[in-house]
């Protein structure tokens, strides 16, 4: 796993609010908030960085998995990872170089010529 987590972290909720940051996914937070309350009873409030939810309710690494499965489920796993800062679970978009695209099959000039 690239975090570490102890036993106390996993189990414990805190008072403050657990917050989803989605920054570059604006168009997912309404979906995002309806996947919650429809699949996991998760009542939570949007806000300009993502979501806000009860820490009472649930603790940042079950809304982890949570996030994950919304992520996977809505396909956007190929361009965004999920992960943990704090009390906070953040989505954010892979980093990635834009590549020259090789051509495999090149053409080649006609430089044989038949003489017969």
């Amino acid at each position: 796993m690239p975090y570490k987590q102890s036993d106390e972290d996993f189990m414990s909720r805190s008072q403050s609010p657990v917050k989803v940051e989605m920054n570059d996914l604006d168009s997912e937070k309404e979906s995002l908030a309806n996947f919650l309350h429809k699949h996991f009873k998760l009542n939570s409030s949007l806000n300009q960085e993502g979501l806000e939810l009860n820490g009472t309710d649930v603790s940042t690494y079950e809304l982890l998995r949570m996030v994950n499965k919304f992520v996977n489920s809505k396909g956007l796993n190929r361009t965004h990872w999920v992960n943990v800062e704090g009390n906070a679970v953040k989505i954010k978009r892979f980093k990635h170089e834009n590549k020259e695209k090789k051509n495999k099959h090149p053409v080649t000039a006609a430089t044989i010529k038949h003489g017969w």
